[in-house]
């Protein structure tokens, strides 16, 4: 047995909202439509990954979700343009990585990184 894929959920009640968050802010596209389920895709090849964390590193509380754009800096300003709050950062970390956390409009924590 092997692992295909791994999806990851997050429990909505302002769908609009939080689409506008992933795919304005972030550039996700949909893919699929429900109405009770909307699932938002990116064209990047990606390779299955599950992080177990006691921390989010630097002392930070653990992020639900990372995800790594082409460009940190652009994202976080577009973060502060649709007036999301910055949870953290952005900093360079130690280990190579160019991130800051906000949240979703759920309240999910999100860790936005760039490798440098």
């Amino acid at each position: 047995m092997r692992v295909k894929r791994i999806v990851s959920n997050i429990a909505v009640s302002d769908m609009a909202a939080v689409r506008f968050f992933y795919e304005a802010l972030l550039g996700l596209d949909p893919a699929m439509d429900l109405g009770w389920i909307a699932t938002l895709t990116s064209d990047e090849t990606m390779r299955t990954q599950v992080s177990l964390m006691t921390e989010g590193g630097s002392g930070t509380p653990v992020p639900a979700l990372s995800i790594e754009v082409d460009d940190v800096d652009k994202a976080h300003k577009r973060m502060r343009e649709a007036g999301v709050t910055i949870e953290y950062g952005p900093v360079d970390e130690p280990w190579g990585v160019r991130r800051f956390y906000v949240r979703d409009p759920m309240g999910t924590l999100i860790n936005i990184l760039a490798h440098r």
